[in-house]
């Protein structure tokens, strides 16, 4: 039995988690739960799973401190995420990762570490498993830094402004937040919106396989089916494909190396009739453009951009700038921000520091 740490249990990352638990209750167990929040609840799952409870602003590292895993969920909110992802490397526990930030901010220190160690990072994001998973199909018996490897895709649903309004000016909160497809946080509903989402899983992909950002693409498709592809060497791509559910990437992070049953919905192709694609537009959508940019550029500056971002995010939805204000204001904190080598966490949090700071301070 494979016992398995829950930090966020109570987001819908975590909930779905714990139902993977409940499914298959001869193969996980929960060695614990952490929440910053929702105490009733969390203490709820602590009674149902038998396990201890985790609540305060430092839940998380405390958990994973105090408490022995085989895995780590890490589903917490924002670079939260990384102290405690940080100290299960150091504990030798492997990681699924479904914090995008951790990656975004600190991939450069997290791989190097966790290489170092020997621990892997599962991907839970739907996009970065469907990779993992292909990767894994070909045959491999390691996923980063593969030769045979041509180039990752990334799908994208396009979100609300896909093919208008054309003046994007004139958004309104209201109007970025109603997404087509999904339910999700403000946060990444706007960041879906501007496609900087997107943004964040190149740069997940980029470390989680070790894979220049030059040979990640994002595609359109609106229909969620395909989750992403990889292309290979020879020319071949490969594919994941099921109907949107984050209980299918969870478990198989929870399960690897194998494979476990689960009664959930099949895929249904003639139902489908059509799957679409597209390439989105870098300049409707700008904040693609920049998160290669940072990427280019190295060391702490992914981490703020990502900083920038939040602060840009919640400015917009409290009315003090434009939509179109997100990714003028990302750049130019970008390029204020000093370059700091991603090598420690101090430097990670002063890039953060300085950029949520300067995006505060920002003027048209």
């Amino acid at each position: 039995m494979k016992s398995i740490l829950i930090l966020g249990a109570t987001g819908s990352i975590g909930a779905s988690a714990c139902d993977v638990v409940r499914t298959h209750p001869r193969d996980f167990c929960v060695a614990g739960i952490a929440v910053r929040s929702s105490r009733e609840r969390a203490e709820a799952l602590g009674r149902e799973f038998n396990a201890p409870v985790f609540v305060g602003e430092d839940a998380a590292l405390r958990a994973v401190k105090e408490t022995e895993a085989d895995l780590v969920l890490v589903s917490t909110v924002g670079l939260s995420g990384l102290a405690p992802t940080l100290a299960a490397i150091e504990k030798g526990e492997n990681v699924a990762l479904a914090t995008k930030e951790v990656m975004v901010a600190a991939g450069e220190l997290v791989c190097k570490r966790a290489e170092a160690k020997g621990v892997k990072i599962l991907p839970v994001d739907s996009e970065h498993s469907a990779i993992f998973q292909c990767i894994e199909g070909a045959g491999a018996t390691e996923w980063r830094g593969r030769r045979d490897v041509a180039k990752l895709v990334l799908t994208a649903s396009g979100g609300p402004f896909l093919d208008g309004p054309d003046d994007l000016s004139a958004v309104t909160p209201a109007q970025a937040l109603n997404h087509p497809r999904w339910k999700m946080g403000p946060k990444v509903t706007v960041d879906s919106s501007t496609m900087m989402n997107k943004g964040f899983e190149i740069l997940e992909a980029r470390w989680l396989f070790d894979i220049p950002v030059d040979r990640i693409d994002v595609v359109v498709h609106p229909e969620s089916i395909v989750h992403s592809l990889v292309e290979f060497v020879d020319g071949a791509t490969l594919a994941q494909l099921s109907p949107p559910d984050m209980r299918v990437p969870i478990q198989y992070a929870f399960s690897w190396p194998q494979r476990l049953p689960a009664e959930r919905r099949a895929l249904d192709l003639p139902a489908l009739a059509s799957l679409t694609f597209r390439a989105p537009s870098e300049e409707r959508f700008p904040c693609l453009r920049l998160v290669k940019e940072a990427a280019r550029a190295g060391g702490t500056q992914t981490a703020a951009l990502s900083a920038a971002d939040e602060i840009a995010v919640e400015r917009f939805l409290s009315g003090e700038i434009l939509y179109t204000d997100i990714p003028r204001l990302v750049s130019d904190t970008m390029h204020a921000a000093p370059y700091l080598p991603c090598d420690s966490l101090e430097n990670i949090l002063s890039a953060d520091s300085f950029a949520r700071d300067f995006a505060s301070r920002w003027s048209v």
